[in-house]
C-alpha cells in the first residue's frame, strides 16, 4: 500500500494499493476533529543521542576557549511537541491532559523519563528541553508498553511518538503489535492507535511504512512526517469514524466522469473506499457546489477545484388528480352511510356498455343469477 504525500484539502490521508482484476483500491479519509469517548492520550519524545541537535544541544564541547564555540542551535522539538500535545489535550483526551514522556533514554536507549500530564494551556507554554540522560540506542517498545499498560482500562488510547531516526528494535515492536492487535480484535484489550511522527532529515521512513502497513488483525500504526503536515488534524487521519457523514449527498468520479461511488442516498462518509481504473490519474469527489480532484499518484497532474451549481432537489411527481365529474354512461360512485351500509336508492343501475337497466323491487331483491330470475316473482325488466 502506498500513502500519498500530495494530498489536497479536505483529505487527510489517501492510500492506494492494487486490487483484484487489475484495479486500484483507494481509501481516502476526510479531515475532521476526532472524538473517542473516554480517550486517554500521550506523546513520547525520542531521547536518543542522535536527537541532541534537534533539542538545541551542541554535539561537542570545545577543549579550549581558543576555539570558537558554535552558536547554540535552535530547539526544533519544542514547537512540535507543544502543538501536538496541546491538540491532544484539547481535542481528544477525556481528562483534558496529555501524558508526556521521553523514550529511548539511558543505557541502550531502553529507559523512559516522565515529563508529566499537561493540559493544552500548559503544553503551549512548556519548554521541551533535552532529557536528563540521552540514550545510546533507539528502543521504541518500552514506550509503547508504558502507555498500553498505564492506560489498559481506558476505552480508547491514542499515542504519538516523535523520532528523528531509525528504530533499533523494529522486529520486537512488530511482534508486540501483532499480538496486541489480536487481543484487541478478540475484545480482550481496549482499542489503541499509535502514530510515529518523523522530524529532521535523517528519518527512516521505510521503517515507519513497515509498521504502518503491518499485516495484523487491527491496524494500530500510522506515520506522518512533521515537514509534510498541513494541519494537525492529519495526525488523526486514521482515527476518523467511518460512520460519520460529512455531506448529505455526493459522488466519486473517474477522470472520464464514470461514477465510482454514489452516496446520493446514504450521505458522504468520512472514509471513502472504492476501486479506480488502473489508468486513472486522479479521482473527483463531487459535492453540492464544487468538485475536488485528488491524484492517485504523487506525480499526477490534477485539475484545480471547480465551483459548480448546487445539486438540484429531486422533483417529486404529484399523483394524478381524482376525477371531479363523470362521463355519460359511467356508474355513479357508491357512497356509504356512517354505518358503512349502502343506500341502494343512490345506485344508478346503468351498466357500462349495456342498453338495459336493472330495476329492483325493494321488497324482493334476492336474485338467482343461475336461473336469471328472482326466486318468486320476476322483477327484471329488459328495456
Amino acid at each position: 500500500m502506498a500513502q500519498l504525500k500530495n494530498v489536497v484539502d479536505p483529505f487527510g490521508e489517501v492510500n492506494v494499493k492494487l486490487a483484484p482484476g487489475g484495479k486500484v483500491r483507494v481509501t481516502a479519509t476526510i479531515l475532521m476533529d476526532p472524538h473517542k469517548e473516554g480517550c486517554q492520550t500521550g506523546i513520547a519524545l525520542d531521547g536518543s543521542g542522535s536527537m541532541s541537535a534537534l533539542y538545541g544541544v551542541n554535539a561537542g564541547v570545545p577543549l579550549s576557549s581558543v576555539f570558537v564555540q558554535r552558536p547554540q542551535a535552535a530547539n526544533l522539538i519544542t514547537p512540535v511537541a507543544q502543538k501536538v500535545c496541546a491538540y491532544l489535550a484539547r481535542k481528544l483526551d477525556a481528562d483534558g491532559g496529555t501524558t508526556c514522556i521521553y523514550w529511548a533514554t539511558g543505557p541502550g536507549g531502553k529507559q523512559v523519563e516522565e515529563i508529566g500530564d499537561l493540559t493544552a494551556d500548559q503544553a503551549e507554554r512548556h519548554s521541551f528541553v533535552a532529557p536528563r540522560n540521552f540514550g545510546t540506542g533507539t528502543q521504541l517498545l518500552p514506550a509503547v508498553r508504558y502507555f498500553v499498560d498505564r492506560f489498559k482500562d481506558a476505552p480508547y488510547g491514542f499515542y504519538a511518538f516523535v523520532t528523528d531516526g531509525a528504530l533499533h528494535d523494529l522486529e520486537e515492536v512488530k511482534d508486540y503489535t501483532v499480538k496486541l492487535a489480536k487481543q484487541i480484535a478478540q475484545k480482550k484489550r481496549n482499542p489503541v492507535k499509535f502514530v510515529l511522527i518523523g522530524v529532521g532529515g535523517d528519518v527512516d521512513e521505510r521503517q515507519m511504512e513497515e509498521l504502518d502497513d503491518l499485516d495484523a488483525d487491527v491496524d494500530l500504526w500510522d506515520h506522518k512526517l512533521a515537514s509534510e503536515l498541513r494541519v494537525l488534524e492529519q495526525i488523526f487521519a486514521e482515527v476518523v469514524d467511518k460512520n460519520a457523514r460529512v455531506a448529505p449527498t455526493g459522488r466519486v468520479l473517474d477522470p472520464n466522469g464514470k461514477v465510482l461511488a454514489d452516496y446520493s442516498d446514504t450521505g458522504v462518509p468520512a472514509v471513502l473506499e472504492f476501486d479506480a481504473p488502473p489508468s486513472a490519474q486522479y479521482f473527483t469527489l463531487e459535492l453540492p457546489g464544487f468538485r475536488l480532484h485528488q491524484g492517485l499518484m504523487d506525480t499526477a497532474k490534477v485539475p484545480a477545484r471547480e465551483d459548480t451549481a448546487p445539486f438540484a432537489e429531486p422533483v417529486k411527481e404529484e399523483p394524478p388528480p381524482l376525477p371531479t365529474s363523470r362521463e355519460p354512461g359511467t356508474a355513479k360512485p357508491i357512497t356509504a352511510t356512517k354505518s358503512d351500509s349502502i343506500n341502494i336508492d343512490e345506485v344508478e343501475p346503468t351498466l357500462p356498455g349495456l342498453d338495459f337497466k336493472l330495476e329492483f323491487d325493494k321488497d324482493k331483491t334476492d336474485i338467482d343469477f343461475d336461473k336469471g330470475t328472482e326466486k318468486g316473482k320476476p322483477d327484471v325488466e329488459f328495456g
